[in-house]
């Protein structure tokens, strides 16, 4: 049950009571409104604790939400626009005192705010204490739809399913562990997405003769409640294999932990869950089995199983354009397999109809989702019955998101604190966590669940950096969502309806959308994925005539030049009134974030300082005429994330008023790629930045770097010089960073070279950086004691290093991942010596003009290397010998090398015998630029 935007307005409250003089004229309101609020906060976490699943509760649920979303817009308003003025100061008083009269009436207003919704929500108090949680609970509507769910898909182990594909090699994985007398392993996991077959491979295993001829007694239970005592002596005496089907929380195995106690036993245990999280509690030795989804393949084979009739039918007959729409539905399934099977059992019941199956092939997703689609959605919404209730709004928030869309992790987390969703109350923990790093662990828990598929992980940390749902679990948060109507997705099939409702709190429109459609003034949150005005919007704007003058005629025409600044005019006008509607009338957004970039009009208006609440804000890729940024941004005092990697349409460089040193919650910071030279940024007051990107010394200043205590990572893009610096002796200089979190570092400039000294004193500052990126040149890398002794990955690039890099970087005990790209390296020659890179897994080599001969020792080199790429070094004449004294390598790609170089490689070549162990070896021979 989401109580996440009760919590946030009670935390509001909370800040502003903490300063008792800011509550003069409204104490005795906001107080009465934290008292119901927590009553209901109370309520909500009854009715969850109990599953509670019935129509009022779901419908308070949402009245409740508005009510407190209502609660904290009136409280931060009063607390920005009156308590933040009643600071003390002889000046500030004499401002207040000229526009007392105006504080007067806006105190009146908050005032009265506060007592109608305190109103309100007393109308839903008394509502609820008429319904007994408890009693609902019982026999209000069953125990829950979740648990309902859940006995009926209740499994046998007898029964056996013929329809089965792509599971012999995880048959065999899996039985040869469980017989192994040797190992320590007594858990063995099947993890996976709700439909993907778990059940049903614990089934083949159980039922393997070489199982049931290994262990003296087999056992299937579904439910672990009162098993423990019963187990407990009988396994102490006998050799059983147990299978826990369906385990979903880590309470159901401690009740069972007693019968595998200390005591020495031969048995063993089989389970089957979508958390991950249960195997790693359950046995820190246990063996964790991730189940994959089927590939096209093994989709098409189980698909035909079940909607064509047995090859032995007579029925049996294949038309060409069934099979081919049968092989495009199928795509729909993504490789889950309970997915295939619904959309075979529907289709077989219209077989050999091929009008049957034209009307489902036009909309699958529809005959998912129906009555014969049950199943498949009761199955993928227990995953969501079972999350936590401060997991649900964080899974419901990803239906923002279009279909197959890559999500970013960092954005998506900040966009959680943004809302409030991870309240920043979850901070108080272990020192330096903060909001970001509580939202972390909620996303990993996504993960560990199956309910969000991880596409990439970050080099050093292992975090998840980006991410995708499942079409069809994404259907089933797409569901929730609106049933709780957390947010509206708007296109242009449905935006009219946008201006019959009211009270929509979040709008993510995937296309464009007339943002005017949007009447709700009390709107939190606006993603946009398409261009603000894309072309084809914009030449609509236009009467035909005019479209059809401007495309006929050419620039020698005397006209032209006349209706093309008035095509310009009536373009920026529209974009002017876009820009204008949105900042006048959504002055209550928390979150506005532009996707789609394109062009925006001539600049970004001073009605931007209208939008006081707004914590997070994304201009990235957006053009504008002008390059000038207002300064009315420095009026946006609670933004946590700020984006401006704008495009400028008459220069590329931006200015950036002076402003942002006011914005004191900014936790995320990415200026313009590029400042004009008029901008001078005082960042210093910054102390909460997390993230600071394209910083230089240019535009900003050095010392500032100093206050930010809490920066993780830092991106310097541009000239970066230390006045006054002691070159000659390094240490004697104050500390540029004072940061014990930071862990990434990047420093790029296309035009410049940087000081190795200041480069030097500014890596002694970064003493627990994991990650280096430099792409700039610096001639000579800063000696080994300057280096952070954690560092995972490096990249170098453009570095052009004359001595070779190798036997520094050779000492750094945990590096990973090693990227020398792009002239890092003009010297001839280059040597890893014995014992070097002990942790290197990962080396790439590329764009290396002028390297010609590279050797690796044959006493233990890069003992740990799996993977080898080597691209676009040119004169390099052969591999190294002590290639073949590297037995964990797993890949080797070559491109883009000369022919000489690629028939050495080949089976046949002189090299081959160096890398003949190498399970992977890819050769291009296609010559190209340097990267």
């Amino acid at each position: 049950m989401d109580f996440s935007a009760v919590s946030y307005a009670l935390e509001t409250i909370d800040k502003l009571t903490q300063e008792v003089t800011s509550l003069w004229g409204v104490d005795e309101q906001v107080g009465g409104l934290a008292s119901e609020l927590r009553w209901m906060q109370s309520f909500l976490k009854v009715a969850d604790a109990r599953k509670v699943d019935h129509e009022v509760i779901r419908t308070t649920v949402v009245e409740i939400r508005e009510l407190a979303y209502d609660a904290e817009d009136v409280i931060e308003t009063f607390s920005l626009k009156v308590a933040s003025k009643r600071k003390g100061g002889f000046s500030n008083c004499i401002k207040r005192s000229a526009c007392f009269l105006k504080e007067g009436c806006l105190l009146h207003q908050i005032k009265s705010e506060i007592e109608k919704i305190t109103a309100r929500i007393k109308v839903l108090t008394r509502q609820l204490k008429t319904y007994d949680v408890s009693k609902l609970g019982v026999d209000g509507e069953g125990p829950s739809c979740s648990t309902e769910r859940r006995e009926a898909r209740r499994p046998y182990p007898h029964v056996m399913d013929d329809n089965i594909v792509g599971l012999g090699k995880d048959i065999q994985k899996l039985v040869s562990v469980l017989v192994d007398e040797e190992s320590e392993c007594k858990v063995l996991s099947i993890s996976g997405m709700g439909g993907l077959g778990k059940t049903t491979l614990a089934k083949k295993i159980y039922s393997q003769s070489h199982v049931v001829g290994h262990f003296k007694h087999l056992a299937w239970k579904m439910k672990v409640e009162k098993l423990a005592e019963k187990l407990s002596s009988f396994l102490e005496e006998n050799k059983c294999l147990v299978v826990l089907d369906d385990i979903w929380n880590t309470e159901s195995w401690d009740s069972l932990k007693p019968a595998f106690s200390a005591r020495e036993t031969r048995s063993k245990i089989l389970l089957t869950s979508r958390n991950k999280e249960i195997v790693s509690h359950a046995d820190s030795k246990g063996f964790l089995y991730e189940l994959q989804y089927l590939n096209y393949k093994q989709s098409w084979e189980l698909f035909q199983k079940i909607a064509f009739p047995p090859t032995n039918s007579p029925r049996y007959k294949i038309d060409a354009k069934m099979k081919e729409l049968g092989e495009e539905m199928v795509k729909h399934c993504a490789g889950l397999p309970l997915a295939i099977i619904i959309l075979g059992g529907i289709l077989a019941t219209k077989y050999p109809s091929l009008t049957e199956w034209l009307k489902v092939s036009a909309n699958v997703k529809s005959y998912l989702n129906n009555d014969k689609g049950e199943v498949l959605r009761d199955v993928l919404a227990l995953s969501y019955d079972d999350l936590p209730p401060y997991l649900r709004p964080c899974f419901l928030y990803l239906s923002h998101f279009p279909e197959d869309y890559e999500i970013p992790a960092d954005r998506l987390i900040q966009l959680w604190v943004a809302e409030g969703i991870v309240s920043s109350k979850q901070e108080e923990g272990e020192e330096g966590q903060v909001a970001e790093d509580v939202a972390e662990g909620y996303l990993l828990e996504l993960a560990e669940r199956c309910m969000i598929q991880v596409r990439e992980r970050d080099i050093a940390t292992l975090k998840i950096r980006s991410f995708q749902m499942h079409d069809l679990m994404r259907d089933v948060c797409l569901s929730k969502a609106k049933q709780q109507k957390f947010l509206y997705i708007a296109d242009q099939s449905n935006a009219c309806q946008l201006s019959t409702i009211g009270r929509v709190r979040r709008v993510s429109a995937h296309k464009f959308i007339p943002l005017q459609c949007i009447k709700s003034p009390r709107l939190r949150s606006l993603l946009l994925f398409d261009e603000l005005l894309p072309d084809e919007e914009q030449a609509n704007i236009f009467p035909l005539t005019m479209q059809s003058y401007f495309e006929n005629h050419d620039f020698d025409n005397p006209l032209y030049w006349f209706v093309a600044p008035l095509m310009l005019s009536v373009v920026f006008t529209k974009f002017r009134g876009i820009w204008k509607y949105m900042f006048n009338n959504f002055n209550f957004l928390r979150v506005l974030d532009y996707e789609g970039g394109g062009e925006a009009g001539c600049k970004l208006p001073n009605d931007i300082g209208k939008l006081i609440h707004l914590r997070f804000l994304r201009l990235r890729d957006l053009e504008f005429l002008s390059s000038k940024l207002p300064s009315s941004l420095g009026n946006l005092r609670c933004l946590q994330t700020l984006d401006l990697r704008i495009e400028g349409g008459c220069s590329n460089s931006i200015h950036v008023p002076n402003v942002l040193w006011r914005m004191q919650q900014l936790r995320h910071l990415y200026l313009p790629e590029e400042c004009n030279r008029k901008t001078k940024l005082k960042l210093g007051t910054l102390r909460n930045l997390q993230t600071l990107v394209n910083f230089n010394t240019k535009n900003c200043y050095v010392k500032d770097l100093i206050n930010m205590t809490n920066i993780r990572e830092l991106e310097i893009r541009g000239p970066f010089n230390i006045e006054d610096c002691n070159t000659g002796e390094l240490d004697k200089n104050p500390p540029i960073i004072h940061s014990k979190y930071l862990h990434s570092l990047s420093i790029i400039n296309e035009e410049g070279i940087i000081d190795p000294r200041h480069l030097a004193h500014l890596l002694l500052s970064c003493e627990n950086i994991s990650k280096l990126r430099l792409d700039v040149e610096i001639r000579r890398l800063p000696e080994y004691h300057y280096l952070s002794s954690n560092l995972a990955y490096i990249k170098l690039r453009r570095c052009k290093l004359e001595e070779d890099p190798m036997p520094t970087l050779a000492e750094l005990p945990y590096l990973s991942m090693l990227e020398l790209h792009g002239e890092a390296f003009i010297g001839k020659e280059m040597f890893c010596s014995g014992q070097a890179f002990a942790k290197l897994e990962s080396l790439s080599l590329k764009g290396l003009n002028f390297l010609e001969e590279w050797k690796v020792s044959e006493e233990g080199a890069m003992p740990c290397l799996r993977r080898l790429e080597i691209e676009n070094c040119i004169q390099l004449k052969k591999l190294p010998d002590g290639l073949r004294f590297i037995a964990t390598l797993q890949e080797l790609k070559i491109e883009s090398m000369p022919t000489t170089f690629k028939d050495k490689v080949e089976e046949g070549g002189e090299d081959f015998c160096k890398v003949r162990h190498v399970p992977s070896i890819i050769v291009d021979a296609r010559f190209s630029s340097i990267l």
